[in-house]
């Protein structure tokens, strides 16, 4: 009789109802040691595999590489989301609360920039939400977000 296969990432109900599996998002830097420093350094993230023209982070049990692409790199186009510019191309993750409230303490008290500073979003309505933006060295845009309860992060 077979085993039952283990989970890739440990499910935490209180932000992940369901086991998702891991992502998969390639994006361009234009500095590999850059990218190193605010993601290893800054985010947290721990480093995988690489070469000298990209490297793997696991980015909250996904995986995220950076690829040195220069030629890539360019200024997201804005758009208007409850007042703020949020740039258009974006990536991200939805974490549980305590952990969000306790990342945006330690970014602020590390001195990062934020392209959109952390606050709640549409306040009282169904997809009530905390957020901030910032931009890693390659300008490419990263959202983090968290929700009271995770079982509106879908509600109309």
């Amino acid at each position: 009789m077979p085993r039952p296969a283990k989970p890739l990432v440990p499910s935490n109900p209180t932000s992940n109802p369901t086991l998702l599996s891991p992502f998969h998002l390639a994006f361009p830097v234009h500095d590999l040691e850059a990218a190193r420093r605010f993601y290893g350094g800054v985010l947290g993230c721990s480093e995988g595999r690489s070469s000298d023209e990209w490297v793997d982070f696991n980015f909250h049990g996904h995986q995220i590489v950076a690829h040195l692409a220069p030629a890539e790199i360019r200024e997201a186009q804005r758009n208007s989301v409850d007042g703020h510019g949020v740039p258009v191309r974006h990536f991200g993750i939805v974490l549980p609360m305590q952990q969000w409230e306790a990342l945006a303490a330690r970014l602020r008290s590390g001195g990062v920039r934020f392209l959109i500073e952390p606050y709640v979003r549409f306040k009282g309505e169904p997809g009530e939400q905390a957020t901030m933006f910032l931009l890693d060295p390659s300008g490419n845009a990263l959202e983090f977000k968290a929700f009271a309860d995770i079982t509106r992060l879908f509600a109309r």
